[in-house]
């Protein structure tokens, strides 16, 4: 009987976010939308390399979609603070189910070709540079407890993962049913349940505490903060380096399953929900931690984790092999991720969220689309495998530059951890305590 109390306080734990209803219906209504998000992005990547053949079309639609989160982020982050997020987040998803709409009816009408795919992926990318950090400050609006804050994001991460597990498990058989404009049709239909969510929410209105400047020179204000404060400008340098160089792995994956691994679709789908499931693990993993505190450390091992992942799909001929080590690849790029949201989320001012946060979506999706052009190039002169096995590299490089800068970063963190109260012994005057028990956790 204790066990089983036991137990059922263990998973409320871990899905505390979920006792604040609007944070709930968000959570539920994302859920069902980001699975269709996952049969598009395989069905896209599999229909342009269908078309075209080319890893380096790959690479230049990846960098189409993704290019305009580069360039709008830090403009996009200023109006995210300005702006009402509730109501930014209906309009982007509404555009969002448009375009997927779009690239719907020019598949199943046999009409489409790379360019089309090439310019509603720029479209999308112009979409998300305002989707993405809106939809990251808004999460700290949607939970009334503050300590319930990296639950939150940690719940965010199980559900886009959970939701890349599901997608492209099912995504080799739908586009091998219905093509790939069934595909985007239902993701098109999928996009209704996070919109009724948004609309269903209960939102009091955010107070506005500081004064509204020019648009360049809040975002002048909103760079300077983010990058003379050296805790946020590591994490977001780190980001944009496993973006820019181990990210650009997804796309490659075709190239990897059909001309690597000798497949088709599904083991295209199997891929991709294998770093799913590696990913969702992880996301697991932050949910069931009570504090920030050691998150460091953590980004140290998970950074290489990742990259030991990326070389070891890049050697493999294997798909058993390929499947296990995505799963960790998926583990380590997840946590990383997901942890540095947290601590920016935590350590920054209110006031800067959405630009802070415009900053993140500009190292971890913006840095992106170069990643993805990159290697596409070196894909057609070096092979897929040989690319990714660099990027594997460079990110072993990135873990241990981290390593370094750690201590420094910790002393910095630490008085917003006193103020905040998440090192209570040393908020509470026992600091001399504290270190003849040894170094804190940050």
């Amino acid at each position: 009987m204790a066990a089983r109390v036991g137990s059922e306080g263990g998973w409320r734990f871990l899905l505390r976010a979920l006792g604040h209803r609007n944070y709930r219906l968000f959570f539920v209504g994302q859920s069902v939308s980001l699975v269709g998000t996952w049969l598009t992005r395989v069905a896209t990547s599999w229909l342009v390399y269908r078309l075209s053949g080319s890893a380096l079309l790959l690479g230049v639609v990846g960098f189409c979609g993704q290019i305009p989160t580069f360039v709008l982020s830090p403009f996009a982050g200023v109006l995210v603070d300005r702006w009402n997020r509730h109501r930014l987040l209906v309009v982007t998803q509404v555009l969002s189910m448009l375009q997927s709409f779009a690239l719907a009816v020019l598949a199943m009408t046999g009409h489409i070709a790379v360019w089309h795919v090439a310019v509603l992926m720029m479209v999308q990318g112009f979409i998300n540079a305002f989707d993405v950090p809106g939809r990251q400050a808004f999460v700290v609006e949607l939970v009334d407890e503050r300590a319930d804050l990296p639950n939150a994001i940690a719940l965010n991460s199980s559900m886009f993962n959970a939701a890349r597990l599901l997608g492209p498990s099912v995504a080799g058989g739908l586009i091998a049913w219905v093509g790939e404009g069934g595909c985007f049709l239902i993701d098109g239909f999928s996009y209704v349940a996070v919109i009724a969510s948004l609309l269903a929410m209960r939102m009091a209105q955010r107070e506005r505490t500081w004064k509204r400047g020019a648009l360049l020179e809040e975002m002048k204000e909103g760079f300077a903060y983010a990058f003379h404060f050296p805790p946020i400008r590591t994490m977001l340098v780190l980001l944009a380096v496993v973006s820019l160089m181990g990210m650009p792995y997804t796309v490659l994956m075709p190239v990897m399953a059909s001309g690597v691994l000798k497949g088709g679709p599904s083991t295209l789908g199997f891929l991709m929900a294998a770093t799913g499931m590696g990913a969702l693990g992880g996301a697991g993993y932050l949910a069931s931690r009570r504090s920030v505190r050691g998150f460091g450390r953590v980004i140290v091992l998970t950074v290489t984790v990742f990259g030991l992942g990326l070389l070891t799909f890049a050697l493999s001929r294997n798909v058993v092999l390929s499947l296990v080590t995505l799963a960790a690849t998926g583990y380590g790029l997840m946590v990383t991720t997901a942890a540095c949201n947290t601590l920016l989320q935590t350590i920054v001012e209110e006031r800067m969220r959405g630009r802070v946060m415009s900053f993140y979506a500009m190292a971890f999706m913006g840095t992106a689309p170069f990643g993805s052009l990159l290697a596409g190039v070196l894909a057609a002169r070096i092979g897929a495998p040989a690319t990714i096995g660099v990027g594997g590299v460079v990110c072993l490089v990135a873990a241990v530059w981290f390593s370094v800068k750690l201590p420094a970063l910790r002393e910095r963190v630490r008085p917003i951890y006193e103020r905040l109260g998440i090192i209570p012994e040393v908020a509470t005057g026992m600091r001399e305590g504290a270190t003849r028990m040894g170094p804190t956790e940050d």
